[in-house]
């Protein structure tokens, strides 16, 4: 049987269902027990699993994640929250250095499973310093999975498949979708990481999105459809790292026409990329240039009326879809 809940309390119960799956999984971060996080992500977390496995932190992201592979170097499998993502600047030598290189300078000796997750990108007002969308970032650094899901559905399979893996995995939770809805099964869910979703069907132009762009993208669909009489076809990536090229692929081959909307900055956002393994790998197939719907390359703004100018919208996916096609 469904149940509707958020994306917020699908972030609970992905959290309750690997606590009640493996012992070994253990839960550390600001805020993260008591409180029941600053989003209020994690309440009932501590009452159910006990201040031995669910441990609030001191205001130290180097302690945590230092701490977090520590545990996961000898046979936890912890899960370390980040609370902004902005703040993985603070210990993104542990991240980039230490965590994503230990398996491979011990030749496979030591494993590091661990899952990071945090709260990524605009959209609630925070400001230039906590609304930043970072999941590029980590996408650049050999040696870690990278995660970003858009349902509550998707976010409790992968956050299963995220906790089991053998190897670190950034998981970025959008918080903009804190409080949206969706239906999610009884029961246990685990899903595959690096494997996207077509969430529309189309024959004209694929659209390309990740997290909170994957609703903006699929509105933008039905308002081509809708107006333009243009089929857009939209991919939920899900996953950065590992990334599905093949259901990209397969996708533009069909429509000879692609666009990536992403939350990054422009500069080398994670759409550079797809539109590069597109460009190389079926160029012959394209009727039109690689487009991308991007941030501006700048700080996000404070106030309303900009940071809603900033981010990517519906009209302007809806615009660049347009004259693309015509």
């Amino acid at each position: 049987m469904a149940e509707l809940i958020t994306y917020r309390q699908a972030v609970s119960r992905a959290i309750a269902q690997e606590m009640r799956h493996d012992e070994s999984v253990v839960f550390l971060g600001e805020d993260v027990a008591a409180a029941g996080g600053v989003f209020k992500t994690t309440k009932g977390l501590l009452d159910e699993f006990g201040d031995q496995r669910v441990r609030d932190t001191p205001i130290s992201e180097e302690a945590i994640l230092g701490a977090a592979m520590g545990a996961a170097m000898t046979g936890m499998r912890p899960i370390a929250e980040i609370m902004f993502s902005d703040f993985l600047a603070t210990c993104w030598d542990l991240v980039a250095v230490e965590i994503a290189k230990m398996r491979y300078m011990t030749a496979g000796q030591v494993r590091v499973p661990l899952v990071v997750r945090t709260a990524n990108g605009g959209g609630l007002r925070f400001g230039a310093q906590h609304s930043q969308s970072v999941e590029n970032w980590a996408m650049m650094i050999p040696g870690l999975k990278v995660v970003a899901p858009s349902t509550p559905h998707d976010l409790i399979g992968l956050f299963a498949a995220a906790v089991r893996s053998d190897d670190p995995v950034m998981f970025f939770e959008q918080k903009s979708l804190y409080p949206v809805k969706g239906e999610v099964p009884d029961g246990e869910i685990v899903d595959q990481l690096g494997t996207a979703r077509t969430v529309r069907a189309g024959t004209d132009v694929t659209v390309v999105a990740l997290a909170a762009m994957v609703p903006r993208a699929v509105a933008a669909a039905s308002v081509l459809h809708d107006e333009h009489g243009i089929s857009a076809e939209v991919i939920d990536l899900r996953s950065l790292v590992p990334l599905d090229t093949a259901t990209l692929l397969q996708s533009v081959a069909r429509t000879g026409r692609i666009v990536t909307v992403e939350e990054n900055p422009r500069l080398c956002g994670w759409g550079a990329e797809i539109v590069s393994i597109v460009g190389e790998e079926c160029f012959d197939a394209l009727r039109g240039p690689m487009v991308r719907v991007t941030t501006p390359h700048i700080p996000l703004p404070s106030a309303d009326a900009l940071e809603d100018a900033t981010l990517p919208s519906v009209d302007r996916i809806v615009e660049a879809v347009v004259k693309l096609c015509r």
